[in-house]
């Protein structure tokens, strides 16, 4: 049994963190952001992490950072065997890295060196890479450049999105860092340094990537939905006379046909692109639910070789 501070924040984290208590090992304190703002009321809402621990009776610590020396102190008094990292979202300093005797082992969602950084679930679909990787590394003082221990590959399909990939990434990597924990345990966990060749940055998404033009070729218009679904979502305006009213698209598929870019093509929301078509699939008016393609036609006022967007 290894004695485990755990760092993470979000849902994503949620089953590494059950399945290391579930493992039978000691988590002697989770570490996650502190609660912030959030909902209608903007009431102060705990990150599922913190909800989750404190559930399994956890201690909980939500530092604003590390960069005092009696925080770091207090972590190194957990006396812990080693630290899990899983989309914590604050920077660790070399004497955090450095306080448990075997370090700090990070999941991320990439097949590393390709994506290293704050969203490599978006860039992958957003690139059409059509295989990914759940990673357990070492880390070290840079970015995602830590020796790489376990790697599980995952395949994209054509259609999975953002949320899709999230979601069994999330199952995929708990069970590989339960992997290496049990190595590790056992004296046998080898990590390799990450190769030079074929390294790359996933950016953080930003808000001006969303926006939808029908002008690209329709491969791109759909890994462009499918990377930015659920959230922050990919989107088109339309409307007419001055009434222009944002649409959020959450899934496509490539279609048949061709035409003028942003014309709709049939009664089923295919849209003609800059090359080839895409047929919307669910979508999402503003302050409304998701809908298929097919009612949201039934309600908006375009009927086929009109222009959408």
């Amino acid at each position: 049994m290894l004695r485990i501070i755990f760092m993470g924040t979000p849902q994503f984290a949620v089953p590494t963190l059950t399945g290391i208590v579930a493992a039978g090992h000691e988590v002697v304190a989770a570490y996650t952001q502190p609660p912030r703002p959030a909902g209608r009321g903007m009431a102060a809402r705990r990150a599922q992490v913190h909800v989750c621990a404190e559930a399994a009776g956890i201690p909980v610590l939500t530092p604003v950072s590390f960069k005092s020396s009696a925080t770091q102190a207090e972590l190194l008094a957990k006396g812990a065997d080693v630290a899990v990292v899983v989309a914590y979202g604050l920077i660790l300093p070399v004497p955090v890295l450095e306080a448990p005797p075997h370090g700090c082992l990070n999941l991320h969602g990439s097949a590393l060196p390709r994506w290293r950084g704050a969203a490599p679930i978006a860039r992958a679909i957003m690139a059409g890479d059509t295989e990914t990787a759940a990673t357990v590394m070492r880390m070290d003082q840079g970015l995602d450049t830590g020796p790489v221990c376990l790697a599980e590959r995952i395949a994209i399909a054509p259609d999975m999105t953002a949320g899709d990939l999230h979601d069994h990434m999330a199952v995929v990597g708990a069970g590989l860092m339960v992997r290496a924990l049990a190595a590790l345990e056992q004296g046998g966990l080898d990590c390799h340094p990450q190769p030079v060749e074929g390294a790359s940055y996933a950016r953080k998404i930003d808000k001006s990537e969303a926006r939808i033009e029908f002008a690209r070729p329709a491969g791109e218009v759909h890994n462009l939905v499918r990377a930015l679904s659920p959230a922050p979502g990919a989107w088109f305006e339309t409307g007419k006379d001055g009434q222009r009213e944002r649409i959020k698209v959450l899934r496509s598929t490539l279609a048949e046909g061709s035409g003028v870019p942003g014309v709709l093509l049939d009664s089923h929301l295919a849209v003609a692109c800059g090359r080839g078509a895409v047929r919307l699939l669910e979508v999402q008016r503003a302050g409304g639910r998701p809908m298929s393609g097919t009612e949201f036609l039934r309600g908006f006022p375009v009927l086929p070789g009109q222009q959408l967007g």
